[in-house]
């Protein structure tokens, strides 16, 4: 039974061709794989366990960064792991609910992510732009509406999408998903209809999800930058620009990659497959690898926490021994 055919259940399987690589270097490529999910997870946890366990990382720049990092761990853990499962297969073939289910929530959880970095930015400027009345604006309670708001919006605002797609034709004949996971531009690409107002709906939608969070993010770095100008040393200056620094290149990264894959799902169409995978392995792969080093490597609190953490757990190591 090919993609894409209906069997005598009534169900839809897909084929998905998965990650291309020559026979010898399909064991490495599946090692780095394997070691950069891993790493992602690691990583992540480490970072939520620090931010958890340290007292003086209960901030809301802190606590937001909880919730980025909880995004990229379920991101990756919904494609990766299949992926390096169907490495191993013949052949990989997901069912209609399988494959609907991992469009709808990687929809979801990129959504989330958008819209949280946008409340990130936020942070941001007002602890720069209203540093003395940045604790009375910024509450607990805020801080966790913002991050509740962002997995809301993120996972209903993919409910029309992933819907859509999902009752398009799929039949006979049809190419197989090209791809190593059920995402969206993919899906529609092997659709035996025209999908004209799947890739409007794509548009249409990308306003509030992409670049509502993304003019957001831009009008608190102006005001950030302006209110830093008025700055009277360069020290701080300086001081006040790396709070910042960690969070635009996560952004960079995010929605260089995302602008890839959504903003011109149609335009890009016609592009190699190969093009479209290395965009999603950038994406599921690199960035979340990256994330935790960015927020770490270049935070003082961070490596302050980590120190902390280490030299209780040769305390605790001592006394057991």
């Amino acid at each position: 039974m090919g993609p894409g055919t209906v069997n005598d259940s009534g169900t839809t399987e897909f084929l998905l061709l998965g990650l291309w690589a020559p026979p010898s270097l399909r064991p490495l490529l599946w090692a780095s794989l394997l070691l950069a999910y891993l790493t992602t997870v690691l990583g992540n946890g480490a970072l939520v366990g620090l931010i958890a366990l340290d007292r003086r990382l209960h901030r809301p720049m802190y606590r937001l960064l909880t919730h980025l990092a909880l995004l990229d761990t379920a991101y990756v853990s919904t494609t990766l792991p299949q992926a390096l499962a169907h490495m191993t297969m013949h052949s990989a073939r997901l069912s209609l609910v399988r494959c609907g289910t991992q469009l709808y929530v990687g929809i979801s959880l990129g959504s989330c992510e958008a819209i949280l970095l946008a409340a990130m930015a936020l942070d941001r400027c007002l602890a720069v732009c209203r540093p003395l009345h940045y604790a009375t604006l910024v509450t607990g309670p805020r801080c966790a509406a913002l991050a509740g708001a962002s997995w809301t919006l993120g996972f209903a605002l993919s409910v029309p999408n992933a819907v859509a797609a999902l009752r398009l034709p799929f039949c006979p004949g049809r190419p197989a998903v090209d791809h190593f996971f059920c995402e969206l531009p993919a899906v529609l690409r092997t659709a035996c209809a025209d999908t004209t107002a799947n890739y409007r709906l794509v548009y249409g939608l990308g306003v509030p999800i992409l670049l509502v969070p993304l003019v957001l993010i831009l009008a608190s770095y102006t005001w950030i930058l302006a209110a830093v100008r008025k700055l009277p040393s360069a020290g701080s200056r300086h001081k006040a620009l790396s709070t910042c620094s960690s969070h635009l290149a996560v952004v960079g990264l995010f929605y260089g990659t995302v602008s890839a894959m959504y903003l011109r799902p149609k335009a890009s169409s016609d592009l190699p497959a190969r093009h479209h995978k290395l965009v999603a392995v950038f994406y599921l792969v690199v960035t979340p690898v990256l994330n935790p080093l960015i927020y770490s490597l270049r935070n003082r609190e961070v490596h302050m926490a980590a120190r902390y953490a280490l030299a209780r757990l040769r305390g605790t190591r001592t006394v057991l021994h």
